[in-house]
């Protein structure tokens, strides 16, 4: 759900340039088809949405067995596994608010937000799909994302949640500052925390595809929009505040100096 590819693992970058800083050394890997990006999203969207979506149907046809923490855990842990299994591919996106925000800042090519939210919303309705075959009659259980209050109280924390979860998104995976080996449980922690307290609000959503994918296969489109907006303000609320702190006049060397504990406890025991 971020631009987790090269991230701060061995970028060398002036963040200095950070706002304006175009795709080159800092986006994922340009050598990397096109295709192989496209294809990678749509299955990294389809595990998402599978196994998120799939613990809130099982949870509703048995007794509330999998319970809030639970649900919670399964959409943390499924997006840390995929930043570390795919980022390095296509920058383990997954969300076209992400895909938006990286591309206002110059970290993702406005030439391919098309295709990335088109293979976003693609794997997310195929597994919502999936689970509507597997889970028939009167166990299928519409497992998308609907206001429990009002639109605007949906909106707002919507908006806080994908700010949160942008912020934290750009400091570990766009900062070398930071502990890129980190960067993945760092964000799939984000996504535990949010839902736990904002499932029960608005479902947590924080990814439009994440909202289309149920809302398309079941027909049901009440607040969409609130899914859709409120998310990308949010995720370019929570990228541009970063980028604003991330600002610095200290020179790239000393900056790269310690920006990973295990490349420092490795040059140790080589010593």
């Amino acid at each position: 759900m971020g631009d987790i590819s090269n991230g701060n693992l061995d970028v060398v970058m002036n963040v200095n340039d950070g706002a304006t800083k175009k795709c080159d050394d800092t986006s994922i890997d340009d050598h990397v088809p096109l295709l192989q990006k496209l294809v990678a999203e749509v299955v990294g969207t389809f595990y998402l949405i599978f196994a998120g979506c799939g613990s809130v149907v099982v949870n509703l046809n048995n007794d509330k067995v999998v319970t809030l923490p639970g649900i919670s855990i399964v959409w943390g842990l499924v997006v840390m596994v995929l930043v570390y299994s795919i980022g390095h591919i296509s920058g383990a996106h997954f969300n076209p608010a992400v895909t938006i925000a990286h591309t206002t800042t110059g970290r993702f090519p406005l030439k391919q937000v098309p295709a990335y939210i088109i293979a976003q919303v693609v794997g997310s309705t195929l597994a919502s799909g999936a689970l509507k075959l597997i889970f028939s009659g009167k166990e299928n259980q519409f497992a998308g994302t609907l206001p429990a209050g009002s639109d605007l109280q949906a909106f707002v924390v919507e908006f806080i949640i994908t700010f949160f979860l942008m912020f934290i998104i750009s400091g570990v995976a766009t900062d070398n500052r930071a502990i890129g080996e980190l960067a993945g449980l760092a964000v799939g922690s984000t996504v535990i925390l949010n839902v736990l307290f904002a499932g029960p609000i608005t479902g947590a959503s924080m990814n439009p595809a994440r909202s289309l994918g149920p809302a398309i296969v079941h027909h049901k489109y009440r607040g969409i929009w609130i899914y859709i907006v409120s998310p990308i303000l949010g995720a370019l609320a929570g990228t541009w505040t970063y980028t604003f702190l991330r600002i610095t006049n200290k020179p790239v060397r000393e900056l790269t100096k310690s920006s990973s504990f295990l490349k420092g406890a490795g040059s140790k025991g080589a010593e």
